[in-house]
């Protein structure tokens, strides 16, 4: 399949070749118009019909202005003429003479004034003048730009490029037959009695030289054209094309081939080291490919360079194949531009950018330097290795992060004029477009970013801190801007938005707990029939029992409310683990448990009448004396005295 394909190419081009070297011999399709001694711009043929109505304006305007400095000029001459004469007659009177000679002096003096603004004026002409080429195939041999007679300025271009490549086309072409004829303030261009074209004094006048000097260099172009024009389409110069371009297809294929060859041994190189060059990509140690991914991505990246070297020799050759055929080589240049004005723009721009570009360096490197110089003394604060006043610790990174992002967008706003296009419509379109995008995407994101510097600097808690938010309870993991992570007791991740956090109420269990302790509260409530003295000692010796319970300040009870039917105790103790509170609390109660079934006392809050007699105690059997027995129901009967 590759080599048919490469086959199919190879075809292609020779076809191509051949038919554009067998074509049509006339074509005005011109690459640069050579205008006596001076290069000019490329005209199309194929010009719109409004670009051909404008030009054909402008040669109007300029002929008309030529025709009128041409009849001028015709006038003066006739008025020095008759002064000559004049000054012929008077050859005796030195008077007379005196005068017609002062005369003629001041209207030569004023032809030089006017001829001086006259070529002024012309020269001003040619600046927006436009002509038609006359050419021999690709070849431009000069530009006409003024009319003859009826003829307009494209109609005797186009005559006078027909007749031309007659002569070409004839079956012998004689040097010496093509000469110059001189008529009334005309030059004729001719050849064996054929008129190729005729010189005007306006022609003259335009170009600021004589009739004889342009017609030489008309002669000359005409012929040179021609002669070589044949010698390039000879027979024997055709097989020699041919045989150039054989040539240089098999140094395509040979180059092709060795393309092929030179990456099929570079991959087996490749794949040879898998160990050590394909075990994949790791950033940060984080794994982005593994070593079969490594290996599809080798083996696409080398298939793509393959390709485009292979594109690069395509498309280099064609100039060369084009090269050798003369009809083609106006599209040498043209293929050669595609690629090479894109490259030498882009390497101009670079070279031209390069002033501003190490100014954006070294920008960038002084702000980089500054970052560095303050996060030392951020991390030194945060490490308490170093103190300012009463700056916390708490505060070095946070203010470092806020330092940071207001060095870089001070950086971006200095280095942005120096930006490639910063001054570009478009450019400056799409950055107001990202900035309203932007302010409309994250008001959310900003109120929490806020949000986030405030809590920042009021130090509500810190990493590590057991804090409870609504309704969640946990362990601070991470402090940002736009999120405080708590991981709760079930070991679950929560994500807070700071927001949520300012606009609620946060409770810091960690505040006080290193020094005097976290206070842990339970309540229980026990009926009117137990003492609250035996009660309050039940409930501290279970907290006394419970680890994680401060000894010091003691375990105290407080009797928040006595209900109806039972009094309600609250048993406060202090810890210092405020992280561990469901296991003491847990522990807590398994400890009251066993306190009150030790001390006899029921747990329970009687909301109803019970008959005591006869019902076995509520009190756990384990607690219990061995000889307890269920008490009987007590019947007491009194008689009525009158019985």
């Amino acid at each position: 399949m590759r080599k048919g394909f490469l086959k199919i190419i190879f075809s292609v081009i020779i076809l191509s070749g051949f038919m554009l070297s067998e074509t049509a011999a006339f074509d005005y399709h011109d690459t640069g118009l050579i205008s006596f001694y001076q290069e000019v711009n490329t005209r199309d043929k194929n010009d719109s019909v409004q670009e051909n109505n404008l030009r054909i304006d402008k040669l109007k305007n300029t002929e008309t202005e030529i025709v009128k400095l041409f009849e001028q000029n015709k006038i003066d001459s006739l008025l020095r003429m008759k002064l000559k004469e004049e000054l012929n007659q008077y050859e005796e009177n030195t008077q007379k003479k005196n005068e017609l000679e002062a005369r003629l002096k001041s209207i030569e003096t004023a032809d030089s004034i006017k001829k001086a603004e006259q070529l002024l004026k012309i020269k001003a002409l040619k600046e927006t003048a436009a002509g038609y080429p006359v050419n021999l195939f690709s070849d431009t041999l000069f530009v006409i730009y003024t009319k003859l007679v009826s003829f307009s300025t494209q109609e005797r271009a186009a005559y006078i490029s027909k007749k031309i490549y007659e002569i070409y086309a004839a079956d012998y072409f004689y040097p010496d037959s093509l000469k110059i004829q001189t008529g009334d303030n005309v030059k004729d261009i001719y050849y064996m009695n054929v008129v190729i074209m005729t010189i005007t004094e306006t022609d003259a006048l335009w170009y600021d030289r004589s009739t004889e000097e342009i017609s030489e260099f008309c002669l000359v172009k005409i012929r040179d054209s021609i002669i070589k024009s044949r010698n390039e389409n000879s027979f024997s110069n055709k097989l020699k094309r041919i045989g150039f371009a054989l040539l240089t297809l098999t140094g395509l294929i040979i180059f092709i081939k060795l393309i092929y060859v030179l990456f099929r041994k570079l991959s087996s190189y490749v794949f040879s080291k898998e160990d050590k060059y394909l075990s994949g990509v790791t950033l940060k140690n984080v794994r982005i490919l593994n070593r079969e991914q490594s290996t599809k991505v080798i083996q696409i990246v080398i298939r793509i360079f393959r390709l485009i070297f292979v594109i690069l020799a395509l498309y280099f050759s064609l100039p060369v194949l084009f090269s050798i055929f003369p009809r083609t080589k106006g599209y040498t240049d043209l293929l050669l531009s595609w690629v090479l004005n894109p490259a030498s723009m882009i390497f101009n721009a670079l070279i031209n950018y390069l002033p501003n570009l190490f100014t954006i360096i070294v920008i960038f490197v002084f702000t980089k330097y500054i970052l560095k110089a303050v996060k030392y003394f951020a991390e030194e604060i945060a490490a308490d290795r170093m103190s300012i006043g009463t700056f916390h610790k708490e505060w070095a990174i946070p203010t470092f992060q806020i330092f940071k992002f207001v060095m870089y967008a001070l950086m971006f706003v200095i280095i942005f004029p120096y930006l490639p296009g910063s001054d570009s419509p478009a450019f400056q379109g799409v950055s107001v477009f990202l900035g309203i995008l932007v302010s409309f995407g994250s008001s959310s994101s900003i109120a929490n970013i806020m949000a986030g510097l405030v809590i920042t600097y009021m130090r509500p808690f810190k990493i590590g801190d057991v804090i409870k938010i609504s309704d969640v309870t946990g362990a601070v993991i991470e402090k940002t801007l736009l999120v405080t992570r708590i991981r709760t007791i079930k070991n679950e991740e929560v994500s807070v938005p700071n927001s949520a956090v300012l606009s609620g109420h946060t409770i810091n269990y960690s505040t006080n707990a290193e020094g005097s302790g976290l206070i842990l509260h339970t309540s229980v409530t026990i009926g009117y029939d137990v003492p609250w003295k035996k009660m309050h000692e039940a409930l501290i010796e279970a907290a006394s029992r419970t680890e994680f319970i401060m000894k010091e300040p003691k375990p105290f009870v407080l009797q928040t409310s006595l209900d109806d039917y039972y009094v309600a105790y609250q048993i406060n103790a202090y810890t210092r683990e405020p992280g561990k509170q469901a296991l003491i609390y847990s522990e807590l109660h398994c400890h009251i448990q066993d306190v009150c079934g030790e001390k006899g006392i029921e747990i329970m809050s009687p909301q109803y009448n019970s008959l005591r007699d006869g019902n076995h105690s509520t009190i756990p059997e384990n607690y219990l004396p061995d000889d307890y027995k269920i008490p009987p129901f007590n019947i007491k009967e009194e008689k009525n005295k009158n019985d």
